[in-house]
């Protein structure tokens, strides 16, 4: 590491480092508004899925603008762009939850998307672009572990301040007068506000201090010699960038699938049975863990298991890192896509709390998938094309407004075990980049 990157680089890459944590606590908050809303709003589990298809459809619709802007203006003024609309997002939060229409919440999830569609375009791709190009993978693994702490809160605001203390059974339901169901609707639509409000807040104040930051505008002089090029020969020209964009799109897809029904997986598989840490910590967690959790709602349990499942994302996070200074960061991929695709088909195939366990530790493997796969798709390119290359790998998290609502209505049919097959067919998809479609196979075109 050379001297000027410890002194030109150093504050730039903390405070990039700050947007992975943010927008990967707005992602992890999308599995407690799924379940909660189906009864603050009434509705069916699939529309709710609705939640995860505006979310990242802002991703779809705003990652290439947000790609040409950072052309245009630079990597710092994408990054406020990006901030300042998911504070607006958060904002939208309050009134939508007084008038209490699922359109407007929507809107609101949709413009904090919008967001972080420039941040993601501009932050992934700016870190592997500070520094040495050999360290590219390995430094936006160590970036993303930030986001891997960030999504362990999502379940827990969830569970503490978004769930309610009432578990609506319909036995419950069944014993409350139409005026009671709708008044602990509004109480349930309300929740939401405190969350939100205070994210809004915290982005604003990010805001301010990269305003107030020098950004470094790295390759800035040979991008604009280099000139335009379009989206269609870009991907006839980079054939693993193409093949990049759906493995990011199946990835993408599976996570938000596993992430957004978590809590419907556990309430299907497994209701009622919890796991635990076994000995010699047993005696330990029954004498203090069990009860701070007593008199919590089967639900709320739920959300503590998926606060689990997330610090197995974040341990894997750390862990595929380290292993990326001792191996190719593309041979670690390869590894952790095959063993997720191995225990989502156990999941499959055992139900129960095994399921669940499996569930969890497909979280460990998924967590390097994102970064690797980005700059895999990435690598090999001139600072212009590498902009729109950021972008169409960022385009591609619409895979996660496309696969939730699927295993939506595939659960209708066959349960949440038929809802596994999305996230193993993306898995598969996933593995067979790693081992072959990463390849650089640059054409003219």
């Amino acid at each position: 590491m050379t001297h000027h990157y410890r002194n030109s680089y150093w504050l730039p890459f903390a405070l990039v480092c700050s947007l992975f944590f943010l927008w990967g606590l707005a992602n992890s908050l999308n599995g407690s508004l799924i379940r909660h809303f189906q009864f603050a709003l009434d509705l069916k589990r699939w529309q709710a899925g609705i939640v995860d298809s505006a979310f990242y459809l802002g991703y779809f619709i705003m990652a290439i603008p947000a790609g040409l802007f950072m052309q245009r203006f630079g990597y710092k003024k994408g990054i406020l762009a990006g901030l300042l609309l998911y504070a607006a997002g958060g904002l939208l939060f309050l009134p939508a939850a007084e008038v209490r229409v699922y359109s407007f919440f929507l809107f609101a999830l949709f413009t904090i998307a919008s967001g972080l569609a420039f941040l993601e375009t501009a932050a992934n791709l700016y870190v592997t672009v500070l520094g040495d190009a050999e360290r590219a993978e390995w430094r936006i693994n160590f970036a993303q572990s930030f986001n891997g702490i960030s999504i362990i809160l999502g379940p827990v605001i969830g569970s503490l301040f978004i769930f309610s203390q009432q578990e609506y059974t319909l036995e419950v339901l069944a014993a409350m007068t139409p005026e009671q169901i709708e008044a602990a609707r509004v109480r349930e639509a309300l929740s939401v506000r405190g969350p939100y409000g205070v994210i809004a807040g915290v982005v604003l104040l990010v805001a301010l201090l990269f305003w107030l930051t020098r950004m470094p505008e790295v390759g800035r002089e040979a991008e604009q010699a280099e000139g335009g090029t379009s989206v269609w020969a870009l991907l006839r020209r980079h054939h693993h960038l193409a093949l990049g964009v759906v493995a990011q799109f199946a990835n993408v897809g599976a996570q938000a699938t596993l992430w957004g029904y978590f809590v419907d997986f556990k309430m299907d598989f497994s209701a009622a049975k919890h796991l635990a840490p076994v000995v010699p910590y047993a005696e330990l967690w029954h004498s203090t863990i069990k009860k701070a959790v007593e008199g919590m709602t089967l639900e709320q349990m739920a959300g503590y298991h998926a606060s689990f499942a997330l610090v197995l994302f974040m341990l894997g996070r750390f862990v595929g890192t380290y292993l990326m200074t001792r191996m190719a960061p593309r041979r670690v991929m390869v590894g952790y896509s095959v063993a997720a695709v191995g225990l989502v088909a156990a999941a499959w195939l055992s139900g129960g709390l095994v399921a669940i366990a499996c569930i969890s530790l497909v979280y460990f493997c998924q967590s390097i998938m994102f970064p690797t796969v980005f700059a895999l798709a990435t690598k090999e390119m001139g600072p212009s094309e590498q902009k729109l290359a950021s972008s169409l790998v960022i385009m591609a998290i619409v895979g996660g407004a496309v696969m939730p609502p699927l295993a939506g209505l595939l659960s209708q049919w066959g349960g949440m075990r038929m809802a596994l097959a999305v996230p193993l067919v993306c898995f598969a998809y996933v593995a067979f980049y790693a081992m072959w479609g990463y390849r650089p196979q640059r054409t003219s075109a």
